[in-house]
């Protein structure tokens, strides 16, 4: 037989390599959806771990007489003087001083309605107003607060207003001074320069950031106003909204460098009332911006005792915390700031 292959032969088939597993296609959806989740798990942990460091006081007292519940939620928020826990360098870099004790530099209400057709209303009540203070004749309201702490002044302001008091905020210097570093300043615009040395400012006029320290004196200024406090609360206002306005957008929402920070520095220096939490303060930082925005109306700049006082225009006065306790729209010309 010749060489070569017999006939029908057939040559051996080589064995086929090992199959290798199949890889699950990785599906970017649920990749995401994840992440989320986890973000979402982080974001809600880290909101109770704030909500149990807030500090919380007995601000909202229970009396005879005290008004009956409206519709709506009706914030005091609260911005004291107070000095505790400030190093004197920390005093000295927020031209504080040494003052002993706590007043209140600023009180606004807050109103967010129930009903639709109504937008919040921030609404600035001046320290010197001069009100009937329980147990201490008439007098400026921010004495309440010296006299008798938040509850005495949330009395006061129910007293003075016919307004029931539903959630309380109080936050001092180096709180304000430490949110505001915490969304990486605030810009704000000035029609004029400021220069208070009692408040450690010298600000240009124009656009500009104002870091915590900066804005801590825009806020307190008013020496170098004609109109003093009058003009200090439109500062006050236009400030907390720009401030709130930042806190609220993406920028700050989704930046854990942001977020974590301003977290923290809320949890270390603002005060509530016992039955408030953090959630209850994020109404606040989403709505203050959009409120109406003035001034209870005023009536006059009387001395009174000595002292200079603001008389509130008894009959506006009495429209608007009407409207706010019906929550009814509140008309901006009706607490539009004094000319």
């Amino acid at each position: 037989m010749s060489a070569g292959y017999h006939h029908g032969y057939q040559q051996p088939r080589r064995p086929m390599p090992p199959q290798r597993p199949m890889k699950k296609k990785r599906r970017p959806g649920r990749v995401i959806l994840v992440l989320l989740l986890v973000l979402v798990v982080g974001v809600v942990g880290f909101g109770f771990y704030v909500d149990s460091t807030l500090k919380r006081i007995d601000a909202l007292p229970d009396y005879q007489g005290r008004p009956a519940e409206t519709p709506g939620t009706t914030w005091l928020l609260v911005g004291s003087d107070a000095r505790d826990g400030l190093t004197q360098e920390e005093k000295d870099k927020l031209a504080t001083g040494d003052a002993a004790g706590s007043r209140t530099d600023s009180i606004m209400m807050l109103h967010l309605p129930d009903n639709s057709a109504a937008k919040p209303v921030l609404l600035s009540i001046p320290r010197d107003s001069y009100v009937a203070i329980e147990g201490n004749g008439r007098n400026k309201i921010n004495a309440s607060f010296a006299i008798g702490g938040p509850q005495l002044l949330v009395k006061t302001v129910e007293g003075a207003t016919g307004v029931r008091i539903d959630h309380y905020m109080e936050i001092g210097f180096g709180g304000f001074s430490n949110i505001v570093d915490a969304v990486g300043g605030v810009d704000i615009c000035l029609d004029e320069a400021i220069k208070d040395p009692m408040a450690g400012i010298d600000l240009p006029a124009g656009c500009q950031e104002l870091d915590g320290p900066k804005a801590l004196g825009f806020v307190r200024t008013r020496y170098t106003f004609a109109t003093s406090d009058l003009q200090r609360v439109q500062n006050q206002r236009k400030f907390l909204s720009a401030l709130f306005e930042k806190v609220k957008s993406p920028a700050t929402l989704a930046n854990p460098f942001r977020m974590v920070p301003l977290m923290n520095a809320a949890s270390g220096s603002v005060s509530v009332n016992e039955s408030d939490h953090v959630w209850n303060l994020a109404s606040v930082a989403l709505n203050i911006s959009d409120a109406t925005s003035g001034t209870v109306p005023v009536g006059g700049t009387p001395t009174i005792g000595g002292q200079s006082v603001v008389q509130w225009n008894k009959e506006k006065a009495s429209q608007l915390f009407d409207l706010i306790s019906k929550d009814q729209p509140v008309p901006a010309e009706l607490i539009a700031p004094p000319k």
